[in-house]
């Protein structure tokens, strides 16, 4: 940094199963990544960091002579809660409080912290800084984060909407706004991040102003797995006449909803090779998927007044014309049109029609770069 062109990149998968898969790639300017994989026991997080430190280190495949040499160390915390609305070096309080809103995130909060903890062990001489997948969104006003419930289960609970991929939504703002020539308090858009796990955002000037996630990770669009909005009378019915457990619904929404629950996959690439070949219910969940990101579209337009552009990215936002094409089939009242060609083409930016009044963008997502331009830049201010 401030060069944002990354010197390595690395996945460890597996950890704590018969045998985790290691790859390793070190990029080389003009010329091809220079590539390790491995196979291999990894039982714990801890025993994952120090791989990725000896990878770092590597006479042949490492950037780096030591890991002294690493300054900072950037992490996702998927929940801040209202406590964090900033990006934020990484103190003994900071812990205490990441581990306290685990209540709030308990699938991604705690392993987040164990990340933290291992990288304090194993890169020692760097500070911590933690990047808040909440804090994008603590600009909502309270009209908007509130929930109509008595009001002790805010003050006292802090149950209310908090939104997430808020590092994405955030990165493809500022990309947008570059790619337009607007300043970053101008900008006006709705950013849709498509992935497994799937949200949207309202963005007046600059500033998230709404989002379809919520207290957790599940209502808003369909997602892979996960159910997106329902009724909450639902959850009553399968409890009280179905005889299903709260464990158990918490299961099947989470786990078994979504693409996979309507589809039979959660892999979306999976969901239209099945359509195309004719499975009527890869169909329907198709015209499911599409139709609820096209009301949120017109629900953000409302709440946003005049706006620039529409913003896809995530896997599928990124990838998948056909999304693109029925999300925004039938909008032209609205100003919005979509360029068949342009969208049918790979890595064009603006897909928009000549005839289209807002703009359509694709910007590919880049936590890892958002995450590592956040620490670098708070690091700059404490200097």
């Amino acid at each position: 940094m401030p060069d944002p062109v990354p010197l390595c990149s690395g996945l460890i998968e597996k950890i704590g199963e018969a045998k985790a898969h290691i790859t390793h790639s070190r990029h080389i300017p003009n010329q091809h990544d220079q590539t390790f994989e491995k196979s291999d026991i990894i039982n714990d997080h801890q025993d994952g960091m120090k791989w990725v430190a000896r990878l770092l280190t590597h006479h042949e495949h490492g950037v780096v002579p030591h890991t002294d040499e690493i300054g900072l160390v950037g992490h996702r915390v998927v929940h801040g809660g209202e406590h964090f609305s900033r990006t934020t070096i990484i103190t003994k309080e900071v812990k205490e409080t990441i581990e306290k809103l685990s209540g709030l995130a308990p699938l991604h909060n705690p392993p987040n912290l164990t990340g933290i903890k291992v990288a304090e062990q194993v890169f020692n001489k760097a500070r911590q800084v933690a990047v808040f997948d909440t804090a994008f969104h603590q600009t909502l006003p309270e009209h908007a984060f509130r929930y109509a419930i008595p009001n002790s289960y805010y003050r006292e609970h802090g149950i209310r909407v908090y939104g997430f991929h808020g590092t994405s939504h955030r990165y493809v703002t500022k990309e947008a706004a570059r790619y337009l020539d607007l300043p970053m308090d101008k900008i006006n858009i709705i950013t849709i991040h498509l992935g497994n796990g799937a949200s949207m955002a309202a963005v007046r000037e600059g500033k998230s102003i709404d989002t379809t996630l919520g207290l957790t990770p599940l209502p808003g669009l369909v997602m892979g797995t996960r159910c997106g909005d329902i009724d909450p009378g639902v959850l009553f019915y399968l409890h009280d006449s179905m005889g299903m457990s709260i464990k158990e619904i918490n299961n099947m929404l989470n786990k078994e909803s979504g693409m996979k629950g309507l589809a039979g996959a959660n892999d979306l690439r999976t969901v239209l090779s099945k359509a195309q070949q004719g499975n009527s219910d890869a169909r329907v969940a198709l015209e499911i998927y599409s139709y609820r990101i096209k009301k949120y579209i017109g629900a953000y337009m409302a709440a946003i007044g005049p706006l620039h552009a529409i913003v896809f990215t995530a896997g599928v936002g990124e990838n998948s014309p056909m999304v693109r094409k029925m999300a925004t089939h039938g909008l032209s009242h609205l100003g919005i049109s979509i360029d068949e060609d342009k969208n049918s083409t790979p890595h064009t930016i603006d897909i928009s029609s000549e005839s289209s009044a807002i703009r359509i963008l694709v910007i590919p997502t880049n936590e890892e770069l958002e995450i590592a331009r956040q620490a670098f830049d708070l690091d700059k201010t404490r200097i």
